[in-house]
Parts: structure tokens; sequence; C-alpha cells
């Protein structure tokens, strides 16, 4: 299976950023089709479409983004991510062999909107089940793709370096990390670090680093910006929103899909359950 990436796998330092950092940063990392590629899957789509056509797009006075969780109506290349031999490679060298795939989501940041505040998305943390207690440390991976990129200022992604290894719990635990509260237990400085992506880059985090989006000025030069996004877990039980696999997707499919795809989806209430 050939890759859509210019990389086969991940080299030590890469491995070492996510552990130390809780992110690796891949700049254009998309070979050139497989980006223009993805690009026009997404954008060609119906639902994208309708979007592009709609007052939720075109009023930049009222903006609305595009978001759908989960992203089913993947196209080929959006198919691939899912399996792509770096991706693989890259999973089993950062959390090991035991993961499933969670769930996808795809988002269109249209001019005019707004930012989106710092935060971590371990959902484990945010609830008090006793399987949630003992999912908590588990690895929760976040793959986010910017197929047409973004810079500093314009809907950029920006992050803490390092914030993962702080337990996210109590009150402004943002002020106090950048207020220097937590950097004996980070053995850093924590500190804010604002991304600039070329198109075809890639970010992958441990979902527990904080992380922050800034707003798209409505006088962007980029008139939206494509944001693609595929979870995965340590395996175990659901995680809040692990999506139910589509049937289609079970067809003709491989042994490595078969293994990935082999979990509970999440349902209301399933967490009483598996106390």
């Amino acid at each position: 299976m050939n890759s859509l990436f210019r990389i086969n796998e991940p080299t030590e330092a890469n491995v070492n950023s996510f552990h130390e950092d809780g992110y690796i940063f891949f700049p254009d990392i998309f070979k050139d089709l497989s980006r223009e590629s993805l690009i026009k899957e997404i954008e060609n789509s119906n639902e994208v479409q309708q979007y592009l056509k709609s007052a939720n797009y075109t009023d930049i006075t009222n903006p609305q983004s595009y978001f759908v969780r989960p992203w089913n109506n993947r196209g080929p290349v959006g198919n691939a991510l899912i399996d792509d031999p770096f991706i693989t490679s890259l999973l089993r060298k950062t959390i090991g062999n035991h993961y499933h795939f969670c769930h996808s989501a795809l988002n269109l940041a249209p001019r005019g909107i707004g930012p989106g505040k710092y935060h971590q998305d371990n959902h484990h943390w945010n609830h008090e089940y006793p399987v949630n207690h003992r999912e908590r440390k588990k690895y929760y991976i976040q793959i986010l793709y910017y197929p047409n990129g973004f810079k500093q200022g314009d809907r950029n992604l920006k992050v803490i370096p390092s914030s993962h290894v702080i337990e996210p719990t109590g009150e402004k635990i943002i002020e106090k990390m950048l207020a220097g509260t937590y950097d004996n237990i980070a053995g850093r400085k924590l500190k804010e670090v604002r991304l600039s992506a070329p198109a075809g880059s890639m970010v992958y985090i441990n979902a527990r680093m904080f992380h922050a989006i800034e707003a798209k000025p409505a006088d962007s030069p980029q008139a939206h910006r494509i944001f693609n996004i595929d979870i995965f877990k340590e395996a175990g039980p659901p995680h809040r929103y692990t999506q139910k696999i589509p049937d289609v997707w079970l067809e003709n499919t491989t042994s490595h899909r078969k293994q990935i795809f082999a979990r509970l989806p999440y349902t209301d209430g399933c967490w009483k359950t598996l106390n």
C-alpha cells in the first residue's frame, strides 16, 4: 500500500517529541497529489458544496463553521488516511500495537469565525464513573490534518508543550499553567506556542495536551481553513464519541482494519454499565 505522505515512519526525534512535548508537528507532510486530491474530495462533496453556498459561509457578519462528526462520507484519500502505512507506523511507535480507531470529524472555518479556547480532549477526565478513572491515563490520540494550511493570526492552532503531564483538574488551570504554577511538574517552562502550517501539514497530539485555535479575520486571504481529524485510542471501552463503524467500511476490508474497528461505540449511558 502506497503512502499518502512524504515519509514512511517517524524518526526517533519525532517519537521523543511526542512523549516530551505532547505533540509532533509535521509541516508539508502530504505528497502534493495526496494534498490536492484530499482538498478536492472535501470541497466537492455535496454537503460541503451546500454549505459553501449558504449564508453560514457567505455572511461574514455572522459566520458559522461547517462541522460534521463522525466524518463518514470520505472519498478514497480520506478513507486511506485511517490505515495509511505512515499513520500505522506512527501510532505503533508512539502508543504501541493495541489501539482502536475512535472517531473522526471534518471542519471548515470561514472568514470571520471566532476563536476556540484552550482545552484538552481526553473526556475521561471530565466524568467520574469508575471506568473514567480507570481509563484516564490511557492514550487518546488526535491526528489533525490541515490540507490547505494556516498562518499565525489566521485560524492557527496554538499549543502548550508538555501540558499533557498536568492533570486537567481545578479552576483557572490555563492561567495557572502559563503563570508557572506547574513548571516543576512539567520539568520545563510551560508557555504558549503559536503554529503556522503550510498546506498539507499534520499535527499529531496526545489529546491531554492543552490546545486552542485563534480567530479567522474577516479579511483573511484564505476563504476557509480546512481541518479534518482522526482520533485513535488505546484498546478498551468506548471513549466519548467513539463512533459506530459504517457497514460499508467492514466490507472486503483488511485484517488490520477489522482489528482497529473491533470495539463498541459510545452510546448515552454506556459508561454507567461499565462499572
